[in-house]
């Protein structure tokens, strides 16, 4: 495992705990040695997480769109950064350049990158660690919302499992270290999708 991809707000949230996590988020990934991918903006959560991690001589690569770009929210003072076309060019992108996705509190678009990827999962489109920082109980309520999806039977118990979800991110990342798919892997052989 290399590089992670972190999907977070482009807002810093109502509460110092988020920027406080993406802190200890960013020690945590530039002390493993381990490079972030991130969707290369300088506001909010991404900001904050982007540059702490160039502050402590990690990698960062950035993939943001021309139109974000354009209205100047892009971060300039990245190991790298990606500029592409359109927004499904930048998913597609930091998919690929990551081995683990891990979701930061954030809005709708911090869920809609989550689900994707836990969607590509599911369908084995990816063999990759998925999970929650789960600062200040940020997604306690999505989880129980998901169960919810198992017990009415939209979705697998073995699918749920696919997603970690821990307040220390040095746990979290133990967990992606320890990943195997092989529970994914004997449900996809049992199904006709």
């Amino acid at each position: 495992m290399k590089a992670i991809c972190v999907y977070c707000g482009s807002s810093a949230g109502s509460l110092v705990s988020y920027a406080d996590g993406a802190r200890r988020l960013a020690a945590q990934l530039a002390g493993d040695g381990l490079r972030l991918v991130y969707g290369g903006g300088n506001v909010g959560l991404m900001g904050i997480l982007a540059d702490e991690v160039m502050r402590l001589g990690g990698h960062v690569t950035g993939v943001i769109p021309q139109a974000l770009m354009d209205k100047e929210v892009g971060h300039s003072g990245l190991s790298q950064l990606h500029i592409v076309a359109n927004m499904h060019q930048r998913k597609a992108m930091m998919a690929e350049l990551s081995d683990g996705f891990i979701a930061m509190p954030g809005g709708i678009g911090t869920l809609e990158e989550l689900f994707e990827m836990f969607t590509w999962s599911q369908l084995g489109f990816h063999e990759k660690p998925l999970g929650l920082l789960n600062i200040n109980g940020f997604y306690d309520g999505l989880m129980e919302f998901l169960e919810h999806t198992v017990s009415q039977g939209f979705l697998r118990p073995a699918h749920l499992d696919i997603l970690f979800k821990e307040s220390d991110p040095a746990i979290l990342l133990q967990k992606f270290q320890g990943f195997t798919p092989v529970h994914v892997k004997k449900w996809l052989e049992t199904q006709d999708l």
